[in-house]
């Protein structure tokens, strides 16, 4: 190990965040713990080391400067009030803050004055309802505030919802406008503090999987005479590859391409000429 400071790292220990953050972080080329009671691991080829944490907690270590870098949920970040702030959009664990009441309660946001409002996240919810000029009570509860309407210790419940499954089966109806709309996130003390050089390079590598999760490399060949026509299909982000084939007139074509509508593209590509369409998935890239 030199001796460069370490880049401290606060990775979830549990929960919907925790397998898809060791995932990418392993994707980016950081080793990651193989045992679930493993509290820190150094990755030495990286003068990185991670720590894990529940993922609510580690915004406000964040906050406090105990830790470089964390990667945790924009709910969980906004409820905590830290003094940190999101610096980057990570792609996985999304889901929506929202209000639910009782089946067949016709309400909205503005008749929650003064009502009961149980939730998990009451610093978020404090902001929102500030920001709306509604004064209510807020319930805090350690989960599963679904039950709470039902035990009468709530008129309403704000909670993160994926699907909206659980509520449903608890009774419950959604209303009103998203509060928060949240994803796994990359985050940092406000003001940036004194980072090693290495939480850049995190960043960076981070931000090439971003960019093999949305991109696949598409290869095909085609004749001469349709080769402008099938580049117009598919310009790629900084033009395609086009070589020679041995083939007399024919040329071979490697191009990056979105992957939402990938499918399409390609029959749009065969009608055009395009054929030994291949698609190729991507560990990661660097635009």
């Amino acid at each position: 190990m030199t001796s460069e400071r370490l880049l401290r790292i606060a990775v979830p220990n549990k929960g919907a965040l925790a397998e898809p953050a060791a995932a990418m972080l392993r994707a980016a080329g950081y080793r990651q713990r193989t045992d679930a009671k493993d509290l820190t691991l150094i990755d030495a080829d990286h003068t990185v080391e991670f720590y894990y944490l529940r993922p609510r907690d580690i915004a406000v270590y964040i906050g406090r400067g105990h830790l470089d870098l964390g990667i945790t949920g924009r709910d969980m970040l906004l409820d905590s009030e830290a003094d940190a702030t999101e610096i980057m959009q990570l792609g996985f664990g999304g889901s929506r803050f929202r209000f639910a009441a009782r089946g067949g309660a016709v309400m909205s946001v503005a008749d929650l004055q003064g009502k009961r409002i149980a939730t998990s996240y009451p610093g978020l919810l404090q902001t929102y309802l500030a920001d709306q000029g509604i004064d209510a009570e807020l319930v805090k509860l350690d989960g599963a505030v679904e039950s709470a309407i039902r035990l009468g210790v709530a008129d309403v419940v704000a909670d993160v919802v994926d699907t909206g499954t659980t509520l449903r089966r608890a009774g419950l109806e959604l209303f009103g406008d998203a509060i928060c709309t949240s994803e796994a996130v990359l985050i940092q003390r406000n003001g940036g503090g004194d980072l090693p050089p290495q939480a850049e390079a995190l960043r960076t590598r981070l931000n090439s999987v971003l960019v093999a999760q949305n991109y696949l490399m598409l290869d095909y060949n085609v004749e001469q005479a349709n080769l402008e026509m099938t580049i117009g299909l598919a310009p790629g982000v900084e033009g395609p590859t086009v070589s020679n084939l041995a083939k007399q007139g024919w040329c071979a074509v490697r191009v990056l391409v979105p992957r939402k509508g990938v499918h399409l593209l390609m029959d749009e590509l065969y009608e055009a000429g395009a054929r030994g369409i291949l698609l190729t998935e991507l560990a990661a890239c660097r635009l």
